[in-house]
């Protein structure tokens, strides 16, 4: 990759970041929860439960950032921790009848962020789109 391409890729995704990010923030807001707290949620979620090690790798941060962070969702009544059945040190985060909501709701939003992003593109370039996806995010 030549350094002028290197150089438009990395605007254009500090573009696409920013314009996310601004739109999650003014969707999440009305929640009360702060966009990673969402996150958290809509991870847990997509995965139907994931271990604490698991989420704060999918989430990059910490496990000591994320127990903060399950500590307040448990607090507000959205996630609950449950043992592991074959690693007793281990716990599943799952999404109590509350957060259930809170995720369905907030995955509409994303749903229909999509479409529209998606619009624009056509079927082939949508498949594309999600194998570099998939790529880029398996070096992450």
């Amino acid at each position: 990759m030549s350094e002028a391409d290197a150089g438009r890729i990395s605007q254009l995704l500090l573009e696409f970041y920013e314009k996310m990010s601004s739109w999650e923030h003014s969707v999440v807001k009305q929640t009360g929860l702060s966009p990673a707290q969402m996150h958290a949620v809509e991870l847990i979620g997509h995965h139907d439960g994931l271990q604490m090690k698991m989420l704060a790798l999918k989430m990059g941060v910490t496990t000591g950032t994320l127990t903060v962070m399950i500590d307040r969702l448990e607090k507000m009544g959205l996630v609950a921790r449950v043992p592991h059945e074959s690693d007793r040190r281990s716990f599943i985060t799952v999404l109590t009848p509350e957060g259930r909501h809170h995720y369905e709701e907030h995955h509409q939003w994303h749903l229909e962020l999509t479409g529209e992003l998606m619009a624009s593109l056509t079927d082939a370039e949508t498949q594309q789109f999600m194998v570099s996806l998939e790529k880029v995010l398996e070096r992450f």
